[in-house]
């Protein structure tokens, strides 16, 4: 897990996590741990796309990929706790003072961020798009179109949103970080 998390990287997610918790004068202290959350949910969907029945990358930010370095059977396993560790630590901000009803939603955000409509259908739709043309037809683009909402804006806008919850902003504030984080990701 050190290896994936520590490899680099532009940390785009937290720094988009503090800065929305911030917007919505929420504390720096409360809103690391959803920070830290979101980059591990990032670097498990690298490892996960990188593996030889996903994009069958062998190297990322210039090293050796999870599974060249450690197996592929142990990169399965190191994505898969990723996201569980990602849940515990969102699930820490109790700790910290933030109502428990927030982080449920902002857990509940992560989830659908993570699931079946956000990274693992992005995924799939991606490997169903291998070797179509994109320029050359509508469904292409609807179909590149689909994958970039669900892959890249799907995460970016949970950063925002998941922080937004965190931090008590309204209903008008986190719909505005979520439309902005979604503009940002396609």
């Amino acid at each position: 897990m050190r290896y994936t998390l520590l490899s680099g990287g532009k940390r785009v997610r937290p720094m988009l996590c503090l800065a929305a918790c911030e917007l919505v004068g929420g504390q720096d202290s409360t809103a690391m741990p959803a920070a830290c959350a979101v980059e591990m949910i990032h670097a498990s969907s690298l490892i996960q796309d990188d593996l030889p029945c996903m994009d069958d990358d062998s190297t990322r930010r210039g090293k050796p990929t999870s599974h060249i370095v450690f197996g592929e059977d142990i990169a399965v396993l190191t994505g898969d706790a990723l996201i569980a560790l990602a849940v515990k630590m969102l699930a820490t901000s109790t700790l910290l003072g933030v109502p428990p009803d927030r982080v449920l939603r902002a857990v509940l955000k992560m989830a659908k961020a993570v699931g079946t409509e956000g990274l693992v259908a992005c995924q799939a739709a991606d490997l169903d798009g291998e070797g179509m043309s994109w320029e050359e037809d509508k469904a292409g683009l609807e179909h590149l179109e689909f994958i970039h909402i669900h892959k890249t804006a799907a995460l970016l806008e949970a950063a925002a949103v998941i922080e937004a919850i965190i931090g008590g902003g309204s209903q008008e504030e986190i719909e505005s970080l979520r439309r902005y984080a979604r503009c940002i990701g396609l």
